[in-house]
């Protein structure tokens, strides 16, 4: 009896939408959007397509759907002090800032985005195609939030966090554009050597046409992506308090 009751718990979680999106992700981690086939679910979850059809009516509703996922996960982390409820009375966490929840909700969807390739193409599709959905709603939400508590006007809310949407989506998926040709790369030739031969090409621009592209030539090298995401994502919100500082109220006489 036991034995028939695990068995019936592994079968009712296999087929469960939560399984069903967990192995899309899988699935899409490893073969790519066109390897996301019904077929292919269904051998991986041990199952036939009409336990997976119950749940999710079509590719376009399951590629949502995992997109929605990993959006969610990586959104949910949060610094270290605004994680804690109450601080401890034996050791006082500082309260975390709009601008660190900025910075970690940012983090999250970079990482997320390099964890998984097929992530970038996917955003862009719901938010031009699906910004009703429940991802775009999900990205300006958790970016939002802080925004507002950081004393912005309320008629700039909207045009405040989409422009540190618009950068953290757009520096998150050119790295993961550049990261997939940097895997694409030949036998032998790894990122610090792309990196070298294109200092080098740039050093040999024009100097008359192109003075800046030489000045910071040697800059490529050797340089971290994630560290200058965010040190995008610092100017954006430098910028933010610079516009939007509040200015100081005059004594009372």
């Amino acid at each position: 009896m036991p034995t028939r009751t695990r068995r019936s718990q592994r079968r009712t979680e296999a087929l469960s939408r939560e399984r069903i999106v967990e192995a899309a992700v899988e699935l899409l981690d490893t073969a790519g959007e066109s390897g996301l086939t019904f077929r292919a679910l269904t051998e991986r979850l041990a199952t036939g397509p009409g336990a997976i059809y119950w749940h999710v009516a079509n590719k376009d509703e399951l590629l949502a759907a995992a997109t929605d996922a990993v959006v969610a996960a990586a959104v949910a982390v949060r610094p270290a002090a605004e994680a804690l409820p109450t601080p401890s009375p034996e050791e006082p966490e500082p309260p975390a800032s709009p601008q660190d929840g900025i910075r970690t909700v940012a983090l999250g969807l970079f990482d997320a985005i390099v964890r998984h390739p097929w992530l970038a193409t996917q955003l862009a599709a719901q938010l031009s195609r699906s910004p009703w959905g429940t991802v775009t709603p999900r990205i300006f939400e958790s970016i939002g939030q802080r925004v507002r508590a950081l004393d912005v006007p309320e008629s700039s809310w909207f045009t405040v966090t989409s422009a540190l949407v618009h950068y953290v989506l757009g520096a998150a998926g050119q790295n993961a554009v550049n990261s997939a040709s940097a895997r694409a790369l030949a036998p032998g030739v790894d990122r610090a050597r792309f990196l070298d031969t294109v200092s080098a090409a740039w050093e040999e621009l024009d100097p008359d046409e192109y003075p800046f592209t030489r000045a910071v030539a040697d800059q490529i090298r050797g340089h971290d992506d994630r560290e200058q995401f965010l040190a995008g994502v610092d100017l954006v919100l430098a910028g933010i308090t610079a516009t939007h500082r509040r200015e100081p109220r005059p004594a009372p006489e």
